[in-house]
């Protein structure tokens, strides 16, 4: 994902697009993995392999979403592993 994109992105779930963008690997202006975060609605959206995937609670696989909070756990904040929605190591 481009660095800038962040910008135009808003959250599909409540449509805020005040949105934190925490970054766990990048190369150059690309974001290889990290973490979209909405503030409002307490949701995040990983990005994998430079693609963000924000897709509904419906169309998300929980196994998935747990599985990348429990790899990048020391560099996600806690609050947002612990109790960010639509899962959590909680």
């Amino acid at each position: 994902m481009k660095m800038d994109l962040i910008e135009i992105l808003a959250c599909p779930i409540c449509k805020n697009n005040d949105l934190e963008l925490i970054v766990i690997s990048q190369k150059g202006e690309e974001i290889e993995t990290g973490l979209i975060n909405c503030s409002q609605c307490s949701r995040y959206y990983p990005i994998k392999k430079t693609i963000p995937i924000m897709l509904p609670d419906d169309l998300r696989k929980k196994e998935e979403d747990l599985e990348f909070l429990k790899t990048h756990q020391k560099e996600i904040p806690s609050d947002i592993s612990r109790s960010g929605k639509p899962f959590s190591l909680d």
